[in-house]
């Protein structure tokens, strides 16, 4: 068995391999050629002037050490003459579910909507770069789902949700960098994402799995309460033994025929807010407590929370989906609405940091959308991004505001460069945003700036509006089965039915669907 060892050293040590085999040679008075090490874990310990990187390691002297870091391999079974499901949507969720049941003898029907990554890239670059937003290609919709083009971060807290390392050795076994099963807070970059997602695919196809972009589901196939299968805006019908609904938290039109047909959903709490942009430099300098950072450090992120008062309440303000060397994109899926989400390179090496600070939303702050039944959440979210792309100019133009002009309620005559780009507007956030998000956003940033000096600065920027941090609708299911409590065989799954919150929750949710369908299944043939 080889030995483990946990302990801390410098940067410069903990990020280059040889420096680390030579310390452990000393640390353990070994010659360094007669043994091996591997790490087993890396975090950064930023709490005092003097940044030390936590290590856990093992040592390998009188056996030899695995070839690589996984437990185990994945050898999927032909499964193209099985009994078939439906899935519907082709981000993390989807493509998990779908591997899921082809390892549970079960052949997935992946449908999405839009387009595959390498035909989605033109639809991104036409929105950037001529801000045209199409409804069914865009950085929320298209294989990978909206994970594909963002940071790629794998850390999650749900961890009663599933297996994270077998999701995380699934990502290393389609190609994903195996330091994700090493870091704290792992990521994999949006320049990595996209070749990771087409392996994901190709296992599913090479297993009699099959995959359809451009497929856009505009109906379910229903029978006595039932789920026989979906029907596609061509006309076709497509059957299955169930329907893993995984479309993500953006299909508004799908929330929409939930509601049509009576299928039971309920408006769920989200969040709403704004990204901030800073310049990278100055979140290291806060973070690593030095004027540069060590070559040897990764870009530094941050997490901030905060409780405000509002109308003798209390109200949650918090970053969100923190960005370090990133970009700023346009994640609108309509025209005539303004959204921002951030995403990372692998590398992140970016000139700027950015992340979404954000106020929580609950079913009081929603009252005045309250004719719109289980849609209400929904319709505020909407008007909040349609009065944003009216203010910055009836396209994906932001609107844009300096930090402390935005505290002190002041417009900002000029705004600072920006990664973002469409381009931005300088607009007053309190025109853009509802009172009590404007409000609290004011008094959380004010928090935000004693606990990180420097970070209330007006070399930041807030750029509106980060607003799909959440689904605003829950499709309910039950505990047990993963079902719809009223429809039999339907399967909501993931962000989009509002049980899961990024890639790592939305990967383990897509499998425990999938079990639960093939459970199902395997029930329903034995009484056959």
């Amino acid at each position: 068995m080889p030995q483990t060892l946990s302990f801390q050293v410098s940067p410069e040590i903990g990020y280059q391999s040889p420096l680390l085999h030579q310390h452990l040679a000393q640390l353990l008075q070994i010659d360094p050629q007669h043994f091996e090490h591997r790490v087993l874990r890396r975090s950064i310990d930023a709490r005092s002037k003097q940044i030390k990187v936590n290590i856990q390691a093992a040592v390998y002297q009188q056996e030899p050490m695995p070839p690589h870091r996984l437990t185990q391999t994945w050898h999927y079974p032909d499964v193209s003459h099985q009994p078939q499901a439906i899935i519907v949507g082709a981000g993390p969720a989807g493509l998990f579910a779908a591997l899921r049941l082809i390892e549970l003898g079960i052949k997935p029907i992946v449908l999405e909507r839009g387009k595959d990554v390498r035909q989605r890239r033109r639809d991104l670059a036409a929105l950037n770069k001529e801000e045209v937003v199409n409804p069914e290609s865009n950085y929320c919709f298209g294989e990978g789902g909206a994970g594909t083009y963002s940071d790629g971060k794998l850390y999650t807290r749900s961890k009663k949700r599933g297996d994270i390392q077998r999701i995380l050795e699934i990502f290393v076994h389609h190609g994903a960098v195996e330091d994700i099963l090493v870091e704290a807070h792992p990521h994999i970059g949006t320049n990595k994402l996209p070749v990771i997602v087409q392996n994901l695919r190709q296992s599913i196809l090479e297993a009699g799995g099959e995959v359809h972009f451009e497929t856009k589901v505009v109906d379910f196939i229903l029978k006595n309460n039932t789920m026989q299968g979906v029907r596609t805006a061509d006309g076709r019908e497509w059957l299955g033994k169930g329907v893993i609904l995984a479309t993500g938290h953006s299909a508004r039109d799908i929330f929409e025929l939930l509601h049509q047909q009576q299928i039971y959903i309920e408006a769920k709490p989200f969040a709403l807010g704004l990204r901030i942009e800073h310049p990278q430099q100055i979140i290291d300098q806060i973070q690593y407590h030095c004027p540069t950072r060590s070559p040897y450090l990764p870009a530094a992120s941050y997490g901030l929370v905060s409780q405000v008062s509002w109308k003798n309440t209390s109200k949650g303000v918090f970053s969100f989906c923190m960005c370090p060397g990133g970009f700023i994109v346009p994640s609108a899926t309509a025209p005539g609405e303004v959204v921002v989400n951030g995403m990372s390179p692998s590398r992140r090496n970016s000139y700027f940091a950015n992340s979404g600070v954000v106020v929580s939303v609950d079913e009081p702050d929603w009252q005045n959308f309250k004719q719109f039944g289980a849609l209400a959440a929904l319709r505020f979210q909407q008007a909040v991004e349609q009065k944003a792309c009216l203010l910055a100019g009836q396209n994906q133009h932001a609107p844009a505001q300096r930090m402390v002009d935005f505290v002190q309620k002041k417009v900002s005559t000029t705004l600072v460069k920006t990664s973002y780009q469409p381009g931005l507007t300088a607009v007053a956030m309190d025109e853009v945003l509802p009172d009590f998000i404007a409000q609290c956003l004011r008094q959380g940033l004010q928090d935000f700036g004693k606990k990180m000096k420097g970070y209330l600065t007006n070399e930041a920027q807030l750029v509106g509006v980060e607003s799909r941090t959440s689904s605003p609708v829950r499709i309910p299911r039950l505990v047990d089965t993963y079902e719809h409590p009223q429809i039999k065989y339907f399967f909501p799954c993931g962000e989009g039915a509002g049980f899961a919150g990024g890639i790592m929750s939305a990967a383990m949710d897509g499998e425990k669907c999938a079990e639960a369908l093939a459970k199902q299944t395997t029930t329903n043939l034995l009484k056959a």
